[in-house]
C-alpha cells in the first residue's frame, strides 16, 4: 500500500472514530500501567470493573506494594490469570517504590524491566501517559493492519516496525487507537463487516474477497 493510501485509510478512520482514545479507565500513569497489565487476555470492560475496586483500595505504587498478595488475587480474579498478574503487579509496585520513588518511569527500557511489562504495555504507557509517540501492537492492531494491507508482517514486532515506517510519527498513537476501535466495531476477528466498512476501497482483504466471489 502506498503512503498516500495509508493516509487515506487513517483519515477515513479518523472520520469514523473522531473520539478514539484509550478505553481503559485511569487517572495516573501508575493506574494506566496496572490496568494494561491486567488487560492481557481480558476485555477493557472487565478490567475497568476490577480496577474501580482495586484503585479505591490501592491506587498508588506504595499502597499496592503493601497490599497482601492474597487480597490482590481476590480483587483481580475476574480478569483471569490472576495469580500471575497479582504476582507481577505487586512486584512491579515494589520495584517502582524502590527505584523510582513510587513513580512510573517514562523511559521505554525502564518500563520493560518491570515484571509483567512487555513492549506493548510499555508503548501504551509512554504514548498515553507521557505523550511520547508509539504504536502498541495488540491483537486488534496486528489483525486489522495486516488484513487491510497497511503492513505485511507475520509477527507483532515486524508489524510495529512496518507501521512506524509507513505512518508519520505524530500519527502513531492516534493510529493505534483508531485500529483498535475499528477492530472491535467493524473489522472483527471472526466476522469482519466488510460490506459496511467505508475503507474497503483501500482494503486488500476486501478486494481479494471480491475477486474470489467473481470467480464463482
Amino acid at each position: 500500500m502506498t503512503k498516500k493510501n495509508v493516509l487515506q485509510v487513517i483519515n477515513e478512520l479518523k472520520t469514523l472514530y473522531p473520539d478514539a482514545k484509550p478505553e481503559l479507565d485511569y487517572k495516573s500513569p501508575f493506574e494506566l500501567l496496572i490496568a494494561v497489565i491486567l488487560s492481557a487476555q481480558c476485555t477493557d470492560v472487565r478490567v475497568n470493573q476490577v480496577t474501580k475496586i482495586l484503585f479505591e483500595v490501592a491506587g498508588t505504587a506504595p499502597l499496592l506494594a503493601n497490599l497482601p498478595i492474597d487480597e490482590i488475587e481476590r480483587i483481580i480474579k475476574p480478569c483471569g490469570l490472576y495469580k500471575t498478574k497479582a504476582k507481577n503487579i505487586k512486584a512491579t509496585s515494589e520495584l517502582l517504590v524502590q527505584k523510582y520513588g513510587g513513580n512510573v518511569p517514562s523511559v521505554h527500557e525502564q518500563l520493560t524491566d518491570l515484571p509483567g511489562v512487555g513492549r506493548k504495555t510499555a508503548n501504551v504507557v509512554v504514548s498515553n501517559a507521557f505523550g511520547i509517540p508509539a504504536i502498541a501492537v495488540d491483537t486488534h492492531v496486528f489483525r486489522v493492519s495486516n488484513r487491510i494491507g497497511l503492513v505485511k508482517a507475520k509477527t507483532v514486532e515486524a508489524t510495529e516496525e512496518q507501521l512506524m515506517k509507513c505512518i508519520d510519527k505524530e500519527l502513531w498513537t492516534l493510529t493505534h487507537h483508531l485500529l483498535i476501535y475499528h477492530g472491535r466495531r467493524v473489522c472483527k476477528a471472526r466476522a469482519p463487516m466488510c460490506s459496511e466498512c467505508t475503507i474497503n476501497p483501500n482494503c486488500d482483504y476486501y478486494k481479494k474477497s471480491a475477486k474470489e466471489k467473481d470467480k464463482k
